[in-house]
């Protein structure tokens, strides 16, 4: 009898352990000041376990399924201790857009502290701790070809110490804005690097402040270029928002990468002011679009094929779509003008849409083209107007009009869709002028 009910009594123990739900560790903010010693959680999701992880190690992996894609998640510095805002919305995305084990990393303890540096010297530590478990999976039937790791700042770097311990043949690593303090100027062997997994792609959108501002993959995104988030305040008024808005925008950048309308076309180019431009925005299909589903893009040779350094630009607010035309221009007036033009563009269901401020001024010369990129935030199928306002960037200029002998409005996001003409506008400086575009009859490149 005595045998039975120790054997029911081990049983509901071990049921009670299986069936409990954890969750990211959260902490009091006396931590902050005392900083906290390094433990490592490891909470694994599946799509059968959305809302409830498991608690694994590198000695218990059940219930992962090691011949499916894994992903670890993993955060960077949390000095005030609270779970990261974005966590739940990744973890929810991911497991609706993908059949996947995620295991969130969970360094709280150890990330937490009012002491960067304290929080900096325990990424190689987690790293150690990761290698393990990944081993195990190993072990079991598993292929570092499947795993995928994503970090967030410092968490980046882990990511790269981790592909390191492999040899580089971990399949994927993401880095999303990596740290900048304290590894800016450091060797491959101190952060995230191209050689720690067979792809490693880096976005960058706060390298003045909290990101690092060099190449660190085999493909970095500068969103925005890489500073200055639309949508981000702008002055430190607006306290702590302002000190991680810029920084924080990479994770949602690609949280949204997974499920956008719109696919986010990336351009090669030397220097963001090349891009606005107009420089680096020859349409070529081979490019990779930004995020989450880059590996369907992934040539079958060399990832090595991909542009180093490329940027894209992003709306304020989810979901963060931007459509880019290109304008050309054949200026007629007889002397140059040097200025700016701005661009409003109206759909057929009387949305009207401004482009960007991108470009620098523009000399305007008689018969040489000039070509503008438009961006918007809007797509609009059928263009039904233009609008042009031309500005001097000369405070007394002679001439106060500047004349158009032909224009052409081309979509790069849509590239089939027909390019649009007019001919002999007339502008006058700072006044808008609106007329109806018509089909090109060449469809030039």
């Amino acid at each position: 009898m005595l045998h039975w009910l120790t054997l029911f009594l081990c049983a509901k123990v071990i049921t009670s352990e299986a069936s409990e739900c954890h969750n990211f560790t959260k902490l009091p903010i006396t931590d902050t000041i005392i900083g906290t010693d390094l433990v490592v959680r490891l909470l694994l999701y599946t799509v059968r376990n959305s809302k409830c992880a498991s608690l694994i190690n590198a000695t218990h992996i059940s219930p992962l399924d090691v011949r499916k894609k894994t992903i670890f998640f993993i955060h960077g510095y949390r000095p005030f201790g609270s779970p990261p805002n974005w966590l739940t919305k990744v973890i929810e995305t991911l497991l609706r857009v993908d059949d996947i084990n995620l295991i969130i990393v969970d360094w709280n303890r150890g990330a937490t502290t009012i002491n960067y540096s304290a929080a900096v010297a325990n990424t190689k530590r987690v790293a150690e701790i990761l290698k393990p478990v990944i081993n195990y999976m190993l072990s079991n039937g598993g292929s570092l070809r499947l795993i995928h790791l994503i970090g967030v700042s410092l968490g980046a770097h882990i990511a790269g110490f981790v592909g390191s311990k492999f040899d580089g043949k971990i399949g994927w690593i993401t880095g999303l804005d990596p740290a900048g303090p304290l590894f800016t100027g450091k060797g491959v062997n101190d952060r995230l690097d191209p050689s720690d997994a067979q792809l490693v792609d880096v976005l960058h959108t706060d390298i003045d402040a909290l990101g690092y501002r060099e190449f660190l993959g085999h493909i970095d995104y500068y969103a925005n270029g890489g500073t200055d988030q639309p949508g981000c305040p702008a002055t430190i008024l607006s306290g702590k928002k302002y000190m991680v808005c810029d920084h924080q925008r990479s994770v949602y950048l690609y949280i949204n990468s997974m499920t956008s309308p719109c696919n986010i076309t990336i351009y090669p180019c030397e220097s963001y002011a090349e891009f606005l431009d107009a420089q680096c925005t020859q349409y070529d299909s081979t490019y990779p679009i930004f995020g989450y589903h880059l590996d369907k893009w992934k040539t079958s040779s060399s990832v090595m094929k991909f542009p180093n350094k490329v940027f894209f630009q992003t709306s304020p607010q989810e979901p963060f779509c931007m459509y880019y035309y290109l304008l050309d221009i054949i200026p007629w007036n007889k002397n140059a003008r040097k200025g700016y033009i701005t661009i409003g563009l109206e759909g057929e269901n009387g949305i009207v849409v401004k482009s960007k401020d991108n470009h620098s001024a523009k000399t305007f010369e008689r018969f040489k083209e000039v070509t503008l990129l438009v961006s918007v935030d809007r797509d609009l199928e059928d263009i039904t107007s233009i609008s042009l306002k031309y500005s001097s960037a000369i405070v007394v200029e002679a001439q106060t009009d500047a004349g158009i002998l032909r224009l052409r409005l081309r979509s790069l996001s849509y590239p089939d869709r027909p390019h649009l003409c007019r001919y002999d506008v007339a502008l006058e400086r700072d006044e808008e002028v609106k007329f109806q575009p018509f089909e090109c009859q060449v469809q030039e490149t």
